[in-house]
């Protein structure tokens, strides 16, 4: 391999809000000149900022540039819903319980978490963007409560803490009668995802690493014993290359026809005045997902995160051309309006502020791309859903496997399978559509 032109750009549609509720952000760094690296790092998100600092623990002394297609935390970062957790969630089980074993992804996830705790500590993040609160399991259902007590007896024989909750409880903290049950685990971290990742951004110029937004990398080719990765108004000389671009990774070649390109939808509200959070009610901060994965999520933000406001997310859609049109936003926020007006009748007909889409990549068998790719090319890619836990642990994989040095992280990584080959086009969006189409309704009062 020679040269790898990238074949698309990130592309998506709405506001990445968790950003935008954030004080103004500083103007980009541009690149816009001929420059040298030891390590380049393509991505800006969670794997490429936790990979950058992977790197500067290692050696202090490398030269490392990170290059995104867009400002930091407009992508990804500031499109998730913050959830940063422990424990399994194998987004397509029935009840989140995985197939391996758990006991090893545990550990890894809280080794992802306590990478995380120690960037904040480090650079002096907000501890309103890390709080460790954990989260709940709602249930509206007879079918989701036999969801919680399936996955609460799995827990169990980890020797996992949770607690089951009834809908009298489930009412007090979340001001909603709409869940019957829940089931709350303490080690998820709820994460402002894009005031963290600013903090990390920040924190890694302040250590010398060289951050450049809006430089979308065109390219990248063997020079010599190195690479030269080009982007529209410079370009990088360096030895090695980490890609830490999710599913754009087969926009440079790799895995091609082996990537689900999914989709996920969200909205927030405005902030919500004095007369709103009284009618409310509940705690100021909490964070659900569905019992059934394929249900919805909720958060309750406050002002230390950026204003008091709930944020909704649900509806999937694959793309495999990863482009989506205004119209899938569109769809999407009516159904996740629906959604909210039943879950908090008393604000029924509050008009989001925000809405838009998120980009994950997944793959048939739930493997990431955690490896070498070429000479001197690593990969920290495919979160399968995961990107906040998955995303740090393939970020400090592949800075690891950069550097010769070997983990816990790059075993497990590195032992995986390849993603498995997916259906012929157009029978794979058709297929994989009409499949998420029925689990949201089985799924519609989750």
């Amino acid at each position: 391999m020679t040269r790898r032109a990238a074949t698309s750009l990130p592309c998506l549609q709405g506001p990445a809000a968790w950003n935008r509720i954030l004080p103004e952000a500083p103007t980009s760094a541009i690149l816009a000149q001929d420059i040298r690296a030891d390590i380049t790092i393509v991505g800006a998100g969670f794997a490429g900022l936790s990979a950058a600092r992977r790197l500067t623990q290692i050696d202090s002394g490398l030269k490392v540039v990170v290059l995104d297609a867009l400002p930091v935390a407009e992508s990804s970062a500031g499109r998730n819903s913050g959830f940063m957790i422990d424990l399994p969630h194998e987004l397509t089980s029935e009840d989140y319980a995985g197939a391996g074993d758990d006991r090893a992804l545990i550990a890894l996830n809280r080794h992802a978490i306590a990478f995380a705790r120690a960037a904040v500590d480090d650079y002096q993040i907000d501890a309103n963007y890390f709080d460790p609160a954990g989260k709940i399991n709602g249930a509206a259902s007879a079918k989701a409560v036999a969801h919680n007590k399936s996955y609460a007896e799995h827990l169990a024989s980890l020797g996992e803490d949770y607690e089951l909750l009834d809908g009298k409880q489930m009412a007090e903290i979340t001001g909603s009668a709409h869940y019957s049950a829940g089931l709350y685990t303490p080690g998820t971290v709820m994460l402002q995802p894009a005031g963290y990742i600013r903090g990390l951004a920040a924190g890694l110029r302040r250590q010398g690493v060289k951050i450049f937004e809006e430089s979308p990398v065109s390219a990248f080719s063997r020079t010599g014993n190195g690479w030269t990765v080009t982007t529209p108004e410079g370009s990088v000389s360096t030895q090695k290359i980490i890609l830490t671009v999710n599913g754009h990774l087969e926009s440079f070649g790799f895995e091609r026809n082996r990537l689900l390109q999914l989709f996920l939808f969200a909205v927030m509200t405005p902030e919500l005045d004095g007369d709103a959070l009284k009618k409310l009610g509940g705690h100021s901060r909490w964070g659900i997902t569905p019992s059934d994965p394929m249900g919805t999520t909720l958060r309750r933000i406050d002002a230390g995160q950026g204003g008091n406001r709930i944020v909704t997310r649900t509806c999937a859609v694959l793309k495999p051309n990863m482009r989506l049109s205004q119209a899938h936003v569109v769809r999407a926020a009516k159904v996740m309006q629906q959604k909210f007006d039943r879950r908090f009748p008393q604000l029924a007909g509050l008009r989001m502020e925000h809405k838009w889409a998120g980009h994950l990549c997944l793959s048939l068998n739930g493997v990431a791309v955690m490896r070498e790719l070429a000479n001197g090319v690593y990969s920290g890619c495919v979160q399968n859903g995961l990107g906040t836990a998955r995303g740090t642990l393939t970020g400090i994989g592949a800075a690891e496997l950069a550097c010769g040095v070997e983990s816990t992280v790059t075993r497990h990584f590195g032992g995986e399978a390849r993603p498995r080959k997916l259906p012929p086009r157009p029978f794979r969006e058709i297929g994989a559509n009409a499949v998420l189409r029925f689990k949201e309704r089985r799924a519609a009062e989750e």
